[in-house]
């Protein structure tokens, strides 16, 4: 959908007139939506360390790595490759294809590696069915994860391992500093630079029940789906991934993690995410809804408190009907959503051009 460039202008001043100072008060966040689906029995038994113990051949990794894949046979060498570079190589890599229709198994067929598992889905169940399904299949201390179109740099393992084993036992997980990249490899540190990128302000967070309030308000963001490494035993005591989420599940894993005990960060780039692409703005609209109202008395706890959750919600959303080029459910959105701060509204600004911009042929 095009839009006329007094149409355009009008866009951006009803944005403009909502910018305002940002709500900066803090509260901790209450507890509520809980997970509740059927606890899975781990297929694989763990084996756990103890000081003093002389290791045998059959001891299980300290590390295992889960990998999710759906028609990414492409790509996913870049992710496998990660893994198998890492310095810390006490670890095992489950790769989970979920019905993939693509040659997805010869290029996991390509490595001579022992520690590589391949598992695959004979009908797509969705990302968090498949790392479900790697849980299911681990046997390490720690779980961690990567999506299949990201990397890992070579010290991401070894440095997240030893952090979580310096902290005190109720530090249950931890991630890292990440840098978006495009296809071609090239990292957007222009807007990291100029502080306009959403990273710069909430990568660094660390503690525990109390972040629960800044995921809900979009302000922590993790990258948990290739960040987040997890003790095994805080996985197993919430079952998991929720996989009736077709998105938010990172978040919503998170918010669980976070209600289990502390987590910590690296503070060192050690992930390169790549971009590509996302469903429709309506499936993220839905899927928002159901994340919400999950954790709906955590959200009303807030909004009690002055914390405009559900306007944050809006105004994300707004801007990717704006970016989709909806501009009618944008508005809707936009009337609804709190007012954005100076991080924000570039990245708005931004999805409306694109929206009003024609699509290259």
């Amino acid at each position: 959908m095009l839009c006329s460039p007094a149409r355009s202008v009008f866009i951006i001043c009803l944005l403009g007139s909502r910018l305002t100072s940002s709500v900066n008060q803090f509260v901790d966040a209450a507890t509520g939506g809980r997970h509740t689906s059927p606890r899975r029995t781990r297929l694989t038994p763990r084996i756990v360390k103890r000081e003093g113990c002389v290791p045998s051949p059959v001891q299980m990794p300290t590390v295992s790595v889960v990998v999710p894949t759906y028609n990414r046979a492409r790509m996913l060498h870049r992710s496998v490759e990660s893994v198998l570079a890492q310095t810390f190589e006490d670890f095992e890599l489950i790769v989970v294809d979920d019905g993939s229709t693509d040659h997805t198994r010869n290029v996991t067929n390509s490595y001579d590696d022992d520690r590589l598992t391949y598992i695959r889905h004979e009908t797509n169940r969705g990302a968090s069915a498949a790392r479900n399904t790697g849980i299911e299949h681990a046997s390490g201390e720690y779980i961690a994860f990567l999506d299949s179109d990201d990397e890992w740099l070579p010290r991401k393992l070894e440095r997240q391992v030893a952090t979580l084993e310096r902290r005190p036992p109720e530090w249950v997980a931890v991630y890292c500093g990440v840098e978006i990249a495009d296809d071609a490899g090239v990292l957007t540190e222009f807007a990291r630079a100029a502080g306009l990128c959403r990273l710069a302000e909430t990568e660094g967070a660390e503690g525990g029940a109390e972040l629960v309030k800044d995921v809900l308000l979009d302000r922590l963001h993790t990258s948990a789906g290739s960040t987040l490494l997890v003790k095994a035993n805080v996985v197993d005591a919430i079952d998991g991934f929720d996989d009736s989420f077709q998105r938010f599940q990172d978040p919503e894993f998170l918010i669980r993690v976070l209600r289990q005990g502390k987590l910590a960060y690296v503070d060192e780039t050690l992930v390169h995410r790549y971009d590509t692409g996302r469903p429709p703005a309506s499936i993220i609209e839905r899927s928002d809804r159901k994340y919400l109202a999950k954790f709906s008395d955590t959200v009303d706890a807030l909004e009690h408190d002055g914390h405009d959750v559900r306007g944050v919600h809006h105004r994300f959303l707004a801007k990717f009907y704006f970016q989709d080029g909806q501009f009618r459910e944008a508005l809707r959105h936009t009337r609804r959503a709190s007012v954005p701060g100076v991080r924000q509204f570039p990245g708005l600004l931004q999805a409306v051009v694109s929206g009003v911009t024609p699509s290259s042929p």
